[in-house]
């Protein structure tokens, strides 16, 4: 089965209108012509392709947020903010830009573009963007931290894993813009870190050196305060971001997935601030929960990426003993004249120095690296059938 959308002249003007015209059970394809389709999606069927007419050709655009009031005056939340909800059984995207127009998450809270639920799932040639929580890989942790924290199209389901697959993908997000508990691989990717302090970095400092200020007060009447491994007092944000520890830019990923699952591995990606991020300003990632995978082999990185290269939850330096996080192959973008150095076997130094790297950051040598690059390979397999 196959169908056209266009803006005029398809054989329907609307994608929402040619996914509820495809029955669950036959397999189709959707063509999406050129133009910005302002459409909030929800998709659920048992094989289902998309296919636009290029990145920069067909756009799918909206602008839910987490913070918005709904009508029974609950929040909406993070995961009914999507502008784009893939389930079913099997989805393929292909040729297209799926973006969450919201804008910041400091102001609107989590604004999801993608929301991959499918038990198998395909990206290629793909640009996503937002701010917070861009992309989301389900399933869902098995609980909420706080209550109705899950609340949208999955809230009282089983959580079963998805396999997905991300081939040569544009990702651009700032906080936790990748998160999720899927066995999720990334290939060839290019993944962007925004650059939140939006060129008022002096108000950035002052607002931060602000907040400092209350945390002491805070401390005092008993308001939330954490301590980083001893090192100093600070105060977590809604988003548990230490604000008075340093600039931050951003997290990349926040992955929840179990321990003996694969989790995340980006392979082949180049992976990079925008521009205006200072160096070290950007996470590799922090773990959702305690036992979050996640590993990047042979990728580009540029110096904006922390000398930590991952954070703990609530605090750079938070111990972390039960994630699985690491590199390896790591080319290191020089931001002068094209240089770069790679990270050898043995983790010597190099241009993002080693010596700070987080101690509960795996050390991936090449026949862990060759292990690792197996079972993602089996992923993408089950993924293209």
């Amino acid at each position: 089965m196959q169908i056209r959308v266009e803006k005029s002249g398809g054989d329907f003007s609307t994608v929402q209108e040619a996914i509820n015209a495809v029955p669950y059970e036959e397999k189709a394809e959707i063509i999406i012509g050129e133009g910005v389709f302002r459409e909030k999606l929800f998709c659920e069927k048992r094989d289902i392709t998309f296919i636009g007419a290029g990145i920069d050709k067909t756009v799918i655009d909206f602008d839910d947020y987490a913070n918005e009031v709904m009508e029974d005056g609950s929040k909406r939340g993070t995961f009914r903010s999507y502008t784009a909800f893939f389930g079913g059984g099997r989805v393929c995207v292909r040729n297209m830009t799926i973006k969450n127009s919201a804008g910041d998450g400091r102001v609107v809270g989590q604004a999801v573009a993608v929301y991959a639920d499918a038990d198998l799932c395909l990206f290629e040639n793909v640009e996503m963007t937002g701010c917070q929580d861009t992309l989301f890989c389900a399933p869902l942790p098995v609980s909420a931290r706080q209550k109705n924290g899950f609340m949208g199209p999955r809230l009282m389901t089983e959580r079963r894993l998805t396999k997905q697959y991300y081939k040569n993908c544009h990702i651009t997000g700032d906080v936790d813009f990748i998160f999720g508990g899927a066995d999720a691989v990334f290939d060839g990717c290019e993944i962007i870190c925004n650059d939140r302090m939006h060129d008022r970095r002096r108000t950035a400092v002052e607002s931060i050196s602000q907040s400092s200020n209350e945390a002491v007060s805070a401390s005092k009447t008993g308001d939330l305060t954490m301590k980083d491994s001893g090192a100093h007092e600070g105060r977590l944000d809604k988003d548990q971001i230490d604000v008075t520890e340093r600039l931050i830019n951003g997290y990349i990923t926040a992955a929840c997935g179990l321990s003996e699952n694969l989790g995340f591995v980006f392979r082949n990606c180049r992976i990079y601030g925008a521009p205006g991020c200072e160096d070290g300003s950007v996470f590799l990632g922090r773990p959702w929960r305690e036992e979050a995978r996640t590993v990047f082999i042979d990728c580009e990185m540029d110096a904006s990426i922390a000398p930590e290269r991952f954070s703990g939850w609530g605090g750079i330096t938070k111990d972390e003993p039960l994630t699985f996080y690491g590199e390896y192959g790591t080319t290191i973008l020089s931001s002068g004249d094209g240089a770069c150095s790679t990270i050898s076997e043995d983790g010597s130094a190099h241009a993002l120095d080693d010596s700070h790297k987080n101690p509960w950051v795996r050390d991936i040598d090449a026949q862990l690296a060759s292990e690792l690059s197996a079972r993602a390979d089996e992923v993408v397999r089950a993924v293209l059938g």
